[in-house]
């Protein structure tokens, strides 16, 4: 599987504005953004795993590895390759059974993880116990 190489973005702070949301899981495990500026994704970082399911980074990944998730407005998600975090002080709590939705993307709250997808349906799923990609 190919791994997305992103640039890094400093993330502004609001929890809600006109082309970004940030939010979290009720846990706060998982933090999540939707964007749909200059560079459109739905992404989620797990602070804590108990199991990677990508824990092997590709070779042309210095960064961080393992821990970020992300889908943009075509293809199906992938791991990403990151220097930053979604993680945002100001995220609103995304509740189990809710979803909030941005840009043509859509992300899930459950019980069993966060899933985010694309308007093609393609995403991911991560929790943290798994991280599905789709």
């Amino acid at each position: 599987m190919k791994a997305l190489v992103l640039p890094l973005v400093l993330l502004a702070s609001p929890a809600l504005a006109d082309d970004l949301v940030f939010f979290r899981s009720p846990t706060g495990n998982i933090a999540c953004m939707i964007a749909t500026g200059d560079y459109p994704a739905a992404r989620c970082d797990v602070m804590q795993v108990t199991r990677l399911s990508y824990s092997v980074p590709p070779a042309d990944c210095d960064l961080d590895w393992g821990h970020a998730f992300e889908v943009g407005p075509v293809g199906k998600g992938a791991p990403a390759c990151v220097g930053n975090t979604v993680a945002s002080p100001d995220a609103m709590e995304l509740g189990y059974g809710q979803s909030v939705e941005l840009g043509g993307f859509r992300c899930q709250s459950e019980k069993s993880g966060m899933t985010c997808v694309n308007g093609q349906g393609h995403g991911f799923t991560v929790s943290k116990a798994a991280q599905k990609m789709f």
